[in-house]
Parts: structure tokens; C-alpha cells; sequence
């Protein structure tokens, strides 16, 4: 996978998008990534279903994965390293 140069992104397809942050230790970015997929497999059986609230829950859930593994939110280059393991912490608590 291709990085730009200073790091904060991967390009796919000629398109930028966030890298996950490099402080987050792999076992928690591990459980973080299953999290992610499981909401992503579970949008999608929510869209073949027409079921608006489960889609709802389960698009939250991605963003909340995303978010603590520093894909989205704040920068992860623009936070302290307090700042940085209270996200992906929060993002492995459960609702």
C-alpha cells in the first residue's frame, strides 16, 4: 500500500485517504479492524433488509472504529499522546 511521504495517508486508486494511526498498539488496532468489518458486514445486511434503524447503529459503529483508530476525528498528528490512546480507548468500550 502506498504512503505519502510524511506518512498521514495511503493512496488507493489514486485517491488519498487517512492512514490509521502508528501509535496505536496492533493488538488493539486488530480488534479495532474486526470491529470495523463486522459494522461494515452489518450496514450492508441492514441495506438488503431496508431496516433504517440497524443501518443507523451500524454506521455509527464504523464511524466509531474509524475514529479510534485515528481515520477520522481529529488528526492523529495533531494530538498529544494522552490525547491519541484516550481515543482508541474509547473506541474499544463498549455503548
Amino acid at each position: 500500500m502506498e504512503r505519502t511521504p510524511d506518512g498521514r495517508y495511503v493512496v488507493i486508486d489514486g485517491r488519498r485517504w487517512r492512514a490509521t494511526d502508528p501509535a496505536v498498539p496492533e493488538d488493539v488496532a486488530a480488534r479495532l479492524r474486526r470491529a470495523l468489518m463486522a459494522a461494515r458486514r452489518d450496514v450492508g445486511t441492514a441495506l438488503r433488509h431496508g431496516d433504517p434503524d440497524a443501518e443507523r447503529e451500524a454506521r455509527a459503529r464504523v464511524h466509531r472504529a474509524k475514529t479510534a483508530l485515528g481515520e477520522r476525528g481529529t488528526p492523529w498528528w495533531e494530538q498529544d499522546d494522552d490525547a491519541r490512546r484516550a481515543r482508541w480507548e474509547a473506541g474499544l468500550d463498549p455503548d
